[in-house]
Order: structure tokens, then C-alpha cells, then sequence
């Protein structure tokens, strides 16, 4: 049998995490399971050096955010003193080294798993959580860190081979998790459907159907690649 990956992607409160852990219970194949997120709390599978900077964060008491990256429209404050600069410049560029490590590091792990005869499922994709901020146009000048980050995801990082998308209406994905805004959330499933574009394999599922049928939904997606892709 011939091994792939699956990513679910989605605004929070779509039910990616929950899909994804009753995938690796009910699925008939055998399935690895790695986050791919921007979230450290919820990795299963990270780096010495990002468990360390977490760690650090925590001693000095820096509450974890959940969130992604900043807003790709904020703008940045360039300070005037060169010694704050360069200190700005020199954290920049040690921080993008450890998270494009990071990303490959798990696209590593991805591959040796595949290898072993699993099929990988993704909880979210870097692609995905990072299109708005690294990869898309915005209103502002990007910095070259996100620049160089947004180029390596877009046109080098490989793409899932299946990219599920649960979607749900901007006001019951707040209604869910009751972060973010009305705007915000619609503008996130904007951003979800001009990924397709970019990607071998996009489909859309109903996140707003119950969690059972949701659930059957993935898995005969994932049963019916399967079977085209074996008779590639």
C-alpha cells in the first residue's frame, strides 16, 4: 500500500483535534498522528531547542498564547537606537533558524513514518496557519524573516497530498470557542479557500453536521484517496 498525508485544517473550533484523535481509534489502516500547528502547548513532536525557548518562557513567567502569528496588517516599530537594532535583527534571524528547523524536523519525522507504512495525519499544516501572515499579499511591507519564511512554505515545503478542510459560518465557530470576532473568523475561511489553489488534493467538509457524521465524512475521503492513489 502506498502511504500519504492527510492534513485537517480550519479556524479554531472547526473540531480538527477532535476528528483527528477519533481517526487514529476508528481508522482501518494504521495512522501517525503529528501536529503541525504553531501552537507548542499542543505538540506532540518538538525540537530540543523549541522545548528549551518554551521552557525559558515559562521560568520567566510568559503565558502561552494559543495564537498564531501576529497580524500580517500590524505594523512594526523600528527602533531608532543601532545597538537595539542589530539585538532585533540578530533575535529575528535566531528565531526564524529554530522554526524553519522545526518545520522540517517534522516533515522529517513525516517521511520516516510514511516510510514504515503509515499513513500520517496531520493536525493542521504550517502551510495553512502561516498563509495569511508569511505566504499572502498584505496591506504592509512584510520584514525579510517572513519573507524568506513565506517563500520556503510556498515553493520548497511539501504540500499535504490530502488537504481536508472543515468549515464552519464565522459566528459558529465563535459560538464554539468564543475567541476572535465575527471578521476575523470570516476572513480566515476566505483565506482557507484560496489555499485550494495552491494544493494537490482540496476538499470541503460541513464542520457544522454532527461530530459522528463529521467523522464518517473524513474517513471515506481518506478511504477513497487511498484507493486512487494505490492505483497510481
Amino acid at each position: 500500500m502506498k502511504t500519504f498525508s492527510v492534513a485537517l485544517v480550519g479556524p479554531d473550533g472547526s473540531g480538527k483535534t477532535t476528528i483527528s484523535r477519533r481517526l487514529q481509534e476508528t481508522f482501518s489502516a494504521p495512522i501517525k498522528y503529528v501536529y503541525m500547528g504553531v501552537n507548542p502547548e499542543s505538540s506532540n513532536l518538538m525540537l530540543p531547542t523549541t522545548r528549551l525557548a518554551h521552557a525559558i518562557k515559562q521560568m520567566l513567567g510568559v503565558k502561552p498564547s494559543g495564537r498564531g502569528p501576529r497580524d500580517p496588517n500590524e505594523i512594526q516599530v523600528t527602533p531608532n537606537n543601532p545597538a537595539k537594532r542589530a539585538l532585533r535583527a540578530v533575535k529575528s534571524g535566531l528565531r526564524l533558524t529554530n522554526q524553519i528547523a522545526e518545520e522540517w524536523f517534522r516533515q522529517g519525522l513525516t517521511w520516516y513514518y510514511e516510510r514504515r507504512g503509515y499513513i500520517v495525519l496531520f493536525d493542521r499544516h504550517f502551510f495553512c496557519d502561516y498563509y495569511s501572515y508569511d505566504i499572502a499579499p498584505t496591506a504592509q511591507a512584510k520584514p525579510l524573516s517572513r519573507r524568506i519564511h513565506g517563500a520556503m512554505l510556498k515553493s520548497l515545503y511539501p504540500k499535504p497530498d490530502l488537504m481536508i478542510y472543515l468549515d464552519a459560518p464565522a459566528n459558529v465557530l465563535l459560538a464554539r470557542k468564543g475567541e476572535g470576532t465575527l471578521e476575523i473568523l470570516e476572513g480566515r475561511r476566505q483565506a482557507y479557500m484560496e489555499m485550494r489553489e495552491l494544493v494537490p488534493c482540496f476538499v470541503r467538509v460541513d464542520a457544522t453536521q454532527p461530530e459522528d457524521t463529521v467523522l464518517d465524512d473524513v474517513t471515506n475521503l481518506i478511504l477513497e484517496f487511498r484507493q486512487n492513489h494505490n492505483q497510481r
